[in-house]
């Protein structure tokens, strides 16, 4: 063997031993690069394997019951709206005073805002697919503008068709079609005990459209709606009691059975502290279908008397006429000396227990059941005495039209408060350092304050004018960018308008609402006028 094949030999064996004693070593060291690489006090494991749900057979009816109340608020909220009414501040003074309410009673409508113009909000729901709409009177009382807003966003002008103060009832018409309709349902045939859903826009526009839970606490609730100074003849307390929770802006929202059937117009909540509290009221639709039709129809409602002062029947009352259960209306005297009652033979202490052969349990009954007929239209009416029971034919009388009962398309849509340059809808204001600052922004901001916006214009509730921004409690908009160009003059923002696409325009803006009023953008998209 030559020297050289020695040396490779050795060389050979040495690179071989090298090379097993670095994997050696490296075995020793990885145990200890594992355990540093380890967070201290942590443990390697394996992710959590999530488990099925538990089988509980038992959950079912619940789970069912859950899908049911699930499908009845998806079927009736495309029906709901949202209602936002403007009127000069001293009309809502002259409204609230009128709404004379027992302690404790609320009207569920948003809180008035201090300044000229009142905005309050409230709720109603579609009743015909053309436009027509239910809601409260006290939510729409002397508004000089009413808007609707529906489920997909849209905002549409409403007119008001009629209102009825005694029955806190209101119809609304809006120019669309393809609306959805509400079912209406009997609030007659409706049990204490039923399961409900409350369905509209409390606490102004943050919480539109909600759903709450509960069951009919009671029916024929009186002394709990606003009765003001009109006379007791006309007035018609009949509602029914709910522990759904209503807070304000419910007003005019439906009550609904378990079938979507609407049974009642959420109007009152008894209340300490102005919020829910446990105690709500709603106007049966019985009741509010018999207005809306004489309104949409005559442009009023047309009122009927027997002529007389009653109250609810006592247990006295029952025992000394010997009435099986203690139900009936008592006559204590005649409204007038020619009352219709009166001719007709009934008198002072004769306790009303039907009319057209319908039973009469209290005084709402009694004014239900005659109080929608035609002047010179005859009921029969069984009354109990001590000498037995009599029934009398009596020809109703026509009551005076209220006054503050509003006929036909008597409101409109307010006109336009400014005249805008553009297709925005917006009167703007080159940004100056000193409107800046005014603004709550830095001086070195640049754009377009938003002046002013006219009343159905696009930009409409999409921005905040400077002439309103202490009303609405939020800070005023500068428009910085329209489609990606920056805008200083309004010829700028009318350019910039042209390049919009499908009709929609996209808007950087910039206002004082970040936290401690620092500067914040957003993004604003407006559908643009034709």
């Amino acid at each position: 063997m030559s020297t050289n094949l020695r040396n490779w030999i050795k060389f050979g064996g040495l690179v071989g031993l090298a090379f097993v004693l670095g994997l050696f070593v490296a075995g020793l060291l990885d145990p200890l690069r594992s355990g540093m690489a380890q967070q201290p006090g942590r443990e390697s494991r394996p992710p959590i394997v999530e488990v099925d749900a538990p089988r509980i057979p038992e959950a079912k009816p619940l789970a069912d019951l859950s899908e049911a109340y699930s499908a009845i608020a998806e079927a009736v909220r495309p029906s709901v709206v949202f209602v936002l009414a403007e009127r000069p501040e001293e009309v809502s003074a002259n409204v609230a005073s009128r709404l004379q309410l027992p302690p404790g009673v609320e009207l569920p409508n948003s809180r008035r805002r201090p300044n000229h113009l009142d905005r309050s909000t409230g709720s109603g729901f579609i009743v015909s697919a053309d436009g027509y709409m239910l809601t409260n009177d006290h939510v729409v009382a002397g508004a000089t503008r009413v808007r609707v807003r529906l489920l997909d966003g849209r905002t549409l002008d409403a007119r008001i068709v009629g209102r009825d103060p005694n029955t806190d009832v209101a119809v609304l018409k809006a120019e669309a079609t393809g609306l959805r309709p509400a079912s209406l349902g009997s609030s007659d045939k409706v049990r204490i005990g039923e399961w409900v859903l409350a369905i509209g826009n409390p606490l102004g526009d943050n919480l539109t459209f909600s759903v709450t839970q509960g069951i009919v606490s009671a029916k024929g609730r009186a002394g709990v709606a606003p009765d003001g100074v009109r006379p007791n003849v006309s007035d018609i307390q009949d509602f029914i009691q709910t522990d759904a929770a209503i807070n304000r802006g419910n007003s005019g929202g439906p009550l609904v059975n378990v079938r979507g059937e609407v049974i009642g117009i959420n109007s009152a909540i008894a209340s300490m502290t102005g919020f829910y509290q446990g105690y709500a009221f709603a106007v049966p639709i019985d009741l509010a279908r018999v207005v809306m039709n004489q309104i949409i129809e005559h442009g009023r409602v047309e009122r009927t008397a027997l002529g007389i002062i009653v109250e609810t029947a006592s247990a006295e009352d029952a025992v000394y006429l010997g009435l099986d259960s203690i139900a009936g209306v008592k006559i204590n005297s005649f409204h007038e000396a020619d009352s219709p009652a009166k001719r007709a033979g009934m008198q002072v202490g004769d306790v009303i227990i039907s009319v057209d052969g319908q039973s009469v349990n209290y005084t709402a009954q009694l004014q239900q059941r005659v109080g929608f007929r035609r002047g010179g239209e005859t009921v029969r009416v069984e009354v109990a005495r001590k000498s037995g029971r009599k029934e009398f034919t009596v020809r109703l009388n026509s009551l005076p039209v209220e006054p503050d009962a509003v006929t036909v398309d008597s409101v409109v849509p307010a006109t336009p408060s400014v005249t805008p340059r553009n297709r925005l809808g917006v009167v703007t204001d080159p940004l100056t350092p000193g409107l800046a600052g005014q603004s709550g922004l830095p001086g070195t901001t640049r754009g377009l304050l938003v002046r002013s916006i006219a009343q159905g214009s696009p930009a409409e509730e999409r921005l905040v004018p400077f002439d309103m921004w202490r009303e609405l409690r939020q800070a005023p908009d500068v428009i910085v960018e329209v489609e990606g160009r920056p805008v200083r003059t309004e010829n700028d923002l009318r350019a910039a308008i042209n390049d919009a696409q499908n009709g929609v325009v996209t808007l950087i803006v910039m206002s004082a609402t970040g936290p401690n009023n620092t500067a914040q953008t957003r993004v604003v998209r407006v559908r643009l006028t034709p």
